[in-house]
């Protein structure tokens, strides 16, 4: 089957990518240490084959963290690292955007430096949220969050200065692209939304005052990497950890404005049904962001080659990113190109581990050119 437009060329910014297949970030919790090594570098350098291979998630700091054996972006040990895999995945003529990260209220005193609460806009705990820790024997687990600290108005700066020095060093490491994560319920998001974000200084209220903490963040970050190298994704109408918004469409147009006036590369958007159920944006929600937002569309979660290439197509979107199908199949791209079969992931090696069920996954043997 030939897809017209899932294999052209874009421009996201000032890179160019020669395809509209975008690799999705993926938490693999690999990194003990927190510092990407010789198995990431594997890892990604198969992969490269995607137009976009966007990171998992990356710590900008020690209390941005939630979850055990995630990478950071803080030292210059994860700088090296980083390096390694940007290296790695240069040299199979791939391109990566590091994805920068603070959990906020996602998190635990077990995971936090020195025992220290977890911060968030406001002092509110997570109805049902899990982080996930290390135990005194040694296992690792899901755990209730904690009741987090409201962060004070004089914090917020070193925060936005965290996200900056996180952008530095992703430059040093030579990413094409930083995308800054202000989507699934993590800190950035809860302060956009109503239902985590209580205050009643110049950060909370209206939804202008609500969007100014991640809008600090993204003019940050386009300081070091000009704004057509930075992206960022958003969860509009998605509510995890207990996060509840009152305004996610309104929310969503704001933020596609500012983003436009600013330059930005590339918006990612996550369906709103990606964790389940038959929720979907709402009737010309797509039209709307197309109109508003100036720079690329990418849209994630549960999508076909089918459907991706619809929406290419009619113009609602400029690239798809997938995530789960590229767990099992580093030759994704490949696959969708000749409409070969995928490998079926194992859920039981998604989180931690070893190479298996991460680099041990076969390419395609088929007769077509294989990209290891």
């Amino acid at each position: 089957m030939a897809y017209e437009t899932l294999f052209t060329p874009i421009q996201l910014g000032s890179l160019s990518i020669p395809n509209r297949v975008i690799m999705a970030p993926l938490t693999r919790s690999r990194t003990p240490d927190s510092v990407p090594g010789k198995m990431q570098e594997a890892y990604y350098g198969q992969r490269a084959g995607a137009g976009l291979i966007i990171s998992e998630a990356t710590n900008i700091s020690p209390t941005a963290k939630g979850y055990v054996y995630t990478p950071g972006i803080w030292t210059d040990e994860q700088e090296a690292g980083w390096k390694g895999v940007v290296n790695a995945v240069h040299a199979k003529g791939g391109r990566i955007a590091l994805q920068l990260w603070h959990v906020g209220r996602v998190s635990h005193e077990m995971v936090q430096p020195n025992g220290q609460q977890p911060v968030a806009p406001s002092a509110l705990k997570g109805e049902g949220a899990q982080c996930f820790v290390e135990f005194e024997d040694g296992t690792a687990g899901q755990h209730p969050t904690s009741t987090p600290r409201a962060l004070e108005t004089d914090e917020i700066p070193g925060i936005v200065d965290d996200y900056r020095q996180a952008a530095v060093r992703a430059k040093r490491a030579g990413f094409d692209m930083v995308e800054v994560h202000a989507a699934n319920a993590y800190l950035l998001n809860q302060f956009l939304a109503t239902g985590t974000n209580q205050r009643t200084d110049q950060y909370g209220g209206s939804l202008e005052n609500r969007a100014r903490f991640p809008l600090e963040v993204v003019d940050a970050v386009i300081e070091v990497f000009g704004a057509a190298r930075v992206g960022i994704r958003l969860t509009p109408f998605i509510e995890l950890f207990g996060l509840t918004d009152d305004e996610p469409e309104a929310m969503a147009f704001y933020l596609a404005e500012q983003l436009s006036k600013r330059g930005l590369a590339y918006l990612h958007l996550n369906e709103p049904n990606w964790i389940g159920g038959d929720i979907t944006f709402p009737d010309g929600f797509r039209e709307q962001m197309r109109e508003r937002f100036n720079g690329c569309l990418i849209y994630c979660g549960n999508y076909d080659t089918a459907h991706a290439e619809a929406r290419i197509s009619e113009k609602t979107a400029d690239a798809v990113a997938f995530g789960r199908p590229y767990i099992a199949n580093p030759d994704l791209p490949e696959r969708f190109r000749v409409n070969a079969p995928l490998t079926e992931p194992n859920p039981e090696t998604f989180y931690g581990g070893d190479e298996k069920g991460y680099t041990d996954y076969p390419f395609m043997d088929n007769g077509y050119d294989r990209i290891d």
